[in-house]
């Protein structure tokens, strides 16, 4: 059985499109972003997060919290699909194990499930125990971009791209997901 969810106090959330945030709101989601990345967050992983929608916690403190959904296209078995990719999931430092990841992970997969065919996203070793945790699963097929030369394979994304809700394609290990190419990491 596991622990009880513990919530930051105060902790407020959030939804909003980049068009809705002020350049001083997304200055602490980007340094959010920096430092809970340890300093590996540029500028294209930044873009990648825009244009889309965010989910913010803010406690007492500042901003706690932070993710958004983008529109990403991806082709499963002939069919491109509207998929709502995750990005930039971060809490901060001194809230970390409190809830506040799951909190932005239920308003991320609202949008999922009302706007888009599938869910999908790249996790890190630590973030990929959160989303298995919710019912995100390891794409177990190949992984690869339509890039500017045509199909690329991924190998590197494979077994670190999850799917949310699973799609019936997923018992299918050969099923590859081809991704729209986008500039820095593909994934």
């Amino acid at each position: 059985m596991s622990a009880p969810e513990r919530r930051s106090p105060g902790a407020r959330l959030r939804t909003a499109h980049t068009a809705d945030l002020t350049a001083a709101e997304l200055s602490p989601v980007r340094s959010l972003l920096y430092d809970a990345f340890d300093g590996d967050f540029d500028a294209e992983d930044w873009d990648h997060c825009l244009g889309g929608l965010h989910a913010l916690v803010h406690d007492e403190h500042g901003l706690a919290a932070h993710g958004s959904v983008v529109l990403r296209r991806v082709r499963l078995r002939g069919r491109w699909l509207r998929t709502g990719y995750v990005e930039a999931v971060a809490v901060r430092r001194d809230v970390r194990r409190t809830g506040l990841g799951g909190l932005v992970m239920d308003a991320l997969e609202g949008i999922v499930t009302r706007a888009y065919d599938l869910g999908a996203l790249s996790a890190s070793d630590d973030g990929a125990r959160l989303y298995a945790a919710r019912g995100w699963r390891a794409w177990s097929g190949p992984i690869g971009a339509l890039g500017p030369d045509g199909a690329v394979r991924l190998p590197e994304e494979e077994g670190s791209t999850y799917v949310w809700p699973v799609p019936a394609a997923a018992s299918d290990p050969d099923a590859e997901l081809l991704f729209d190419w986008r500039d820095g990491d593909v994934l």
